[in-house]
């Protein structure tokens, strides 16, 4: 029904956001995490939205960003997961970081989320690895497009051989993703990276 809106931020709580596009509000629902990232009262913000329509009603979800949108489009997609369930799972994890848990089949950071078990959190992962890859975990920002095109260039073996090393080693999903970002160069091995990303976790 609606891509995106661009309004006026009205009102903010942990869980909804009341957009004012001329001069209708819109009371949409966000992840708890987007909350905090919300502009102040007043001023204009974009928001992606989803659009669920239901026999009790129509309802509104919205991100911050394209690539949150993309992640909770797959994610209402799984079996048994619906627009609440969808967002309580980006309330608890970013796109960056469900990425990686479902490449890695960290079901534990999946579940860590308000209502989704251990079953569920499986179904995630089985429905969803074939459709990331973990250039989609580096290159989240791009278009569908553009990450064919550059994802093996720009994502080196080494980057994903230090990720993989890193959750080997006992890391979360997260935790691996983030030190690796943190510290990649260009032209850095895998022993180079790893002992940078190591560093980078020990402060």
């Amino acid at each position: 029904m609606f891509a995106y809106l661009i309004g006026t931020v009205a009102e903010v709580t942990q869980e909804n956001l009341v957009l004012e596009v001329n001069r209708i509000g819109y009371d949409i629902r966000i992840p708890a995490s987007a909350a905090s990232l919300l502009p102040p009262v007043g001023e204009e913000v974009k928001i992606y939205t989803y659009t669920s329509v239901r026999e009790d009603g129509i309802s509104l979800f919205g991100f911050l960003t394209k690539d949150d949108l993309e992640m909770y489009r797959q994610l209402v997609n799984v079996s048994g997961i619906g627009p609440k369930a969808g967002l309580s799972v980006l309330s608890a994890l970013s796109a960056d970081e469900l990425r990686l848990a479902v490449i890695s089949q960290d079901e534990k950071a999946i579940a860590k989320a308000p209502g989704i078990g251990k079953k569920t959190a499986q179904r995630i992962i089985l429905e969803l690895k074939d459709r990331i890859s973990l250039e989609d975990a580096f290159l989240p920002a791009q278009e569908p497009s553009d990450r064919a095109a550059s994802g093996t260039a720009l994502l080196g073996q080494a980057r994903q051989e230090a990720v993989e090393a890193l959750t080997a080693l006992g890391y979360s999903a997260s935790e691996a993703l983030r030190a690796v970002k943190a510290v990649e160069q260009e032209d850095m091995d895998v022993e180079d990276l790893l002992k940078a990303a190591l560093k980078k976790m020990y402060g």
